[in-house]
């Protein structure tokens, strides 16, 4: 690589990270009233921003909504021309531009003004008319520019991207938003997969099709049980007197008994052949915290159980093939 634009990169990186680094200095009061005011609003926050401060708008308005605080993004230019009217009442206005002087957020500011909305601004500093007359002014400091024209926005939007995120993210943990709440809202995706329950993912289910059977039945006997369900799994969960899961059957279980050509394997007592204590998962826990276990110990179908490890369920591998979570582990 060309020596002279690696050390380019590398002074750009730095440049961001020092940018980064000097925004924990406008983690003050001021930042704290902007957060319980987001906390407590009533209605939406919305979000306005033009160019470069409005793509990091964007995405502030998209990860206050995906953490439970109703917002969407207001271009300050279709604002002026009518889109205003989305403002309701209760709604809050988050306002982000470097200077505090854009001309079109300048206009949008004195309308919301007008209708007595709250408004938080998010700049370089407060000395600039967007700060004076916001309700909250967060300012993430002055800082020097990546770009070797110091003209195109680079660190100055990091440093705004930065504030954004430690403004929703602390919003979120005010409101004590889980990864129940997040899985409602990340339904689909790598992130919705890696939140989804035992119980959503498991196919087999105790009233419906669970392969189940008593540890004192013959082979045999567990087979012709178990045949009248309609969907086969590839294994049997045995219990005992106190219907708690003692053991599992598998095909694998009996290909093996057959190639040892036990001629009497169907009258044998299930109890003798099955796998004792078998790796069991809590229909609470993670499809992915199954998917682990699986992994790790090499088989295809883990009993799922309640609190008394009593069966409740069976999840298969093909029912992870189905969610695309063969490479979705707990720390994917």
């Amino acid at each position: 690589m060309d020596e002279a634009l690696r050390q380019f990169a590398l002074e750009v990186i730095a440049t961001e990270a020092a940018a980064v680094s000097a925004v924990a200095s406008a983690v003050d009061d001021y930042f704290e009233r902007a957060v319980r005011l987001i906390l407590d609003c009533p209605g939406a926050v919305l979000t306005c921003g033009i160019g470069k401060a409005g793509i990091i708008a964007r995405k502030l308005s998209a990860s206050f909504s995906s953490t439970g605080t109703p917002s969407h993004f207001l271009n300050p230019a279709e604002g002026v021309h009518g889109d205003v009217g989305s403002i309701r009442n209760g709604d809050l206005v988050v306002m982000l531009s470097d200077s505090g002087e854009t001309e079109e957020i300048l206009r949008m500011l004195s309308i919301v003004k007008k209708l007595d909305h709250p408004v938080v601004s998010i700049s370089a500093t407060r000395n600039n008319s967007l700060a004076r007359f916001a309700t909250v002014p967060l300012a993430y400091g002055k800082v020097r520019e990546a770009c070797p024209l110091g003209l195109a926005p680079s660190a100055s939007t990091t440093a705004m991207l930065a504030m954004g995120d430690a403004l929703f993210l602390s919003v979120m943990k005010l409101r004590k938003f889980t990864s129940d709440d997040f899985a409602i809202y990340h339904p689909a995706g790598n992130l919705g997969r890696k939140l989804i329950k035992v119980s959503e993912a498991m196919s087999f289910k105790l009233g419906e099709n669970l392969p189940v059977a008593s540890e004192r039945l013959t082979v045999g006997e567990v087979l012709r049980q178990v045949s009248k369900i309609k969907r086969r799994s590839g294994a049997v969960i045995l219990i005992d007197e106190r219907e708690k899961v003692s053991g599992i059957f598998s095909d694998g279980d009996l290909r093996r008994l057959i190639t040892e050509n036990d001629a009497a394997v169907l009258r044998r007592p299930v109890a003798e052949v099955m796998t004792r204590n078998p790796k069991c998962v809590r229909a609470d826990a993670l499809a992915s915290e199954a998917m682990a276990i699986m992994k790790h110990h090499r088989i295809d179908e883990l009993p799922v159980v309640d609190a008394e490890d009593r069966p409740v369920g069976l999840i298969d591998v093909q029912d992870l093939v189905v969610l695309k979570m063969l490479d979705v582990g707990p720390d994917a």
